[in-house]
């Protein structure tokens, strides 16, 4: 950042405040201290009977490669909101949420990744503005060595892993993976 967003002043510093923990930047013109707190990625796996709706991507990062219809929340909406809104945007699809799988944390690039899975309504699907393709797949099917993240293929292997053991539960990681 080169001008407070506060005042458009250019005297910035960055430093402890008094009474917190963290380096942040500070304008010293108006006093006001800027936060840079990680994002929040929401998303759902849609399931349709036996199988999983996967979308390819039509934009950068990981251009043509497959994943979980996910983004970021935006303002003034709930995660359950936005993971709606993240499928209907990427698979032109509405699901019923069933349950929280994700938490899922990327610290080294501030991301916090939360991911349902939900019912695919009626089965009906096609291509949203930011997918190249959108697909059902079975567990057989899916292309491990072209899903795009981290985070979709740790959602991908516990939904699998829940439908196998007839569970319904919230797994937790980081990338690079921690202990747990």
């Amino acid at each position: 950042m080169n001008f407070c967003p506060h005042c458009g002043s250019p005297n910035l510093t960055h430093r402890i405040p008094e009474g917190d923990t963290h380096p942040r930047q500070i304008c010293t013109t108006c006093a006001t201290i800027h936060y840079s707190n990680p994002k929040i990625v929401t998303g759902c796996l849609p399931v349709w009977q036996d199988k999983v709706l996967l979308c390819r991507r039509a934009i950068a990062p990981a251009y043509g490669l497959w994943n979980v219809p996910s983004g970021y929340l935006e303002n003034g909406e709930s995660v359950r909101e936005g993971a709606r809104r993240e499928v209907w945007e990427e698979a032109r699809a509405e699901v019923r949420l069933d349950y929280l799988i994700t938490l899922y944390d990327i610290e080294r690039i501030q991301q916090l990744y939360l991911q349902y899975v939900g019912d695919l309504v009626e089965g009906r699907y096609a291509v949203g503005e930011e997918s190249l393709e959108v697909r059902l797949f079975t567990e057989q099917e899916i292309p491990w060595e072209d899903i795009a993240f981290t985070s979709s293929a740790f959602t991908l292997r516990n939904y699998f892993r829940d439908r196998k053991n007839g569970t319904k539960q919230l797994y937790q990681n980081s990338y690079p993976a921690t202990a747990s």
